[in-house]
């Protein structure tokens, strides 16, 4: 028998509690932000978000997990199918590219998280709780390849590289506009296939270069 009255929301109240304040702490920061807005824009009584994550800290926490998750497990498969060794342009494409596909195509949401991870990259009070928590198991993975891929490398330069690399994608895929300005509108930071087709190999010299500055000062010493 067919039920009557209002449809049921076919969103559940934790996933609308998380949208909503994906959106508002991208737009606001953590700190710009209180439990009383979130339930206000999720349209859900302000108790439930307690109920459902806790206090606000655990709640940005989730809502920064909810979508690691995904974009880590298809970094994950793409980094293990390289052939090896691999190569630096494979590695750099395999760790960016799950956030770019997603980026361009999976909707709203993920425009607001990349400007979310951008502000936490760059604010030390996450580091512990969210970065390392979150991004360091694959990005170990990734330097493991790395040191396969540029077995004369420093160690030290494996990591600075890392550093770089995330440093070039959080600007990119956060679409600041920034370069819409520069450029005075000729190029768009919301043409995020372009760009990344240029990250890849510009990323790729960088840590080539790396390498080779490591190996001609050890012959140099000889």
């Amino acid at each position: 028998m067919a039920r009557t009255g209002q449809p049921q929301d076919p969103v559940s109240t934790p996933q609308r509690i998380l949208d909503a304040a994906e959106e508002l702490f991208a737009e606001h920061g953590f700190d710009g932000v209180s439990i009383r807005q979130i339930t206000a824009r999720a349209g859900v009584e302000l108790a439930l978000a307690n109920y459902h994550f806790g206090p606000k800290q655990d709640l940005f926490v989730a809502v920064i997990t909810r979508r690691a998750d995904a974009l880590n497990s298809e970094r994950r498969r793409l980094l293990e199918a390289l052939p090896e060794p691999p190569t630096v342009e494979g590695l750099i494409d395999a760790f960016s590219r799950p956030f770019l596909e997603k980026s361009v195509h999976g909707g709203p949401g993920w425009k607001s998280y990349a400007r979310l991870i951008a502000q936490t990259a760059n604010a030390a009070r996450w580091t512990r709780d969210i970065m390392t928590a979150q991004f360091d198991p694959i990005a170990e993975v990734f330097l493991a390849g790395m040191r396969r891929a540029l077995p004369g490398a420093q160690e030290e330069d494996l990591y600075w590289g890392f550093h770089f690399l995330v440093g070039a994608m959080t600007l990119m895929f956060a679409e600041t506009g920034r370069i819409d300005a520069l450029s005075g509108g000729r190029f768009r930071a919301g043409d995020l296939e372009r760009i990344h087709a240029r990250l890849v190999p510009f990323m790729a010299a960088g840590y080539r270069a790396l390498a080779e500055v490591a190996s001609g000062n050890r012959a140099s010493r000889k």
